[in-house]
């Protein structure tokens, strides 16, 4: 008989627990992935679940009066999609333009509708498998990361999309 169940800790990672397992691995750790890039000086990543696409560098409308960390909003496919610049506060280079946009999807609750935000980036590192022992709870004095993820040697800091639009709030198109 499988008594099989499937349990979050607070990082948001899913264990499996169940009778068939030995006494070594009666909590099974699943592997998740995540989509690693850079934006600014910083490498970030968000869960593979989360993002719906990268896109090329989009023609981008203004929005007049935006805020600095708003570059302005894209079409994609028919839908208006806001793009948002995470590595503002720390200050892009003059001229230097991100390249790609991750296309992320933060789902809806009572208070909100689905919302498909765009991240400006500078590379796509790619996609990245990781357990808990990869995982760090604490991202030192950034809001909208709920930790760090070790990944080729170096950090990247693991986006949350609802605190993300916490600090950084985007007109509901």
């Amino acid at each position: 008989m499988n008594n099989d169940e499937t349990v979050s800790n607070a990082s948001g990672y899913e264990f499996e627990t169940g009778a068939d397992y030995g006494p070594q691995d009666h909590v099974r750790l699943l592997e998740r992935q995540y989509c690693v890039f850079r934006a600014g000086r910083e490498r970030f990543c968000l869960s593979v679940l989360e993002v719906e696409e990268v896109v090329d560098w989009p023609t981008l409308t203004r929005i007049p009066l935006s805020p600095a960390f708003l570059m302005g909003i894209f079409n994609l496919r028919g839908t208006i999609v806001p793009l948002v610049d995470i590595a503002f506060t720390e200050g892009r280079r003059a001229g230097l333009q991100p390249r790609h946009v991750v296309v992320a999807m933060l789902k809806g609750n009572a208070q909100r509708d689905d919302l498909r935000l765009g991240i400006a980036v500078d590379e796509v590192v790619g996609t990245f498998g990781a357990t808990d022992e990869s995982f760090l709870d604490h991202a030192p004095d950034v809001p909208y990361c709920r930790g760090m993820l070790r990944h080729e040697e170096r950090l990247a800091l693991v986006v949350d999309l609802e605190k993300l639009v916490e600090v950084f709030p985007v007109p509901v198109i």
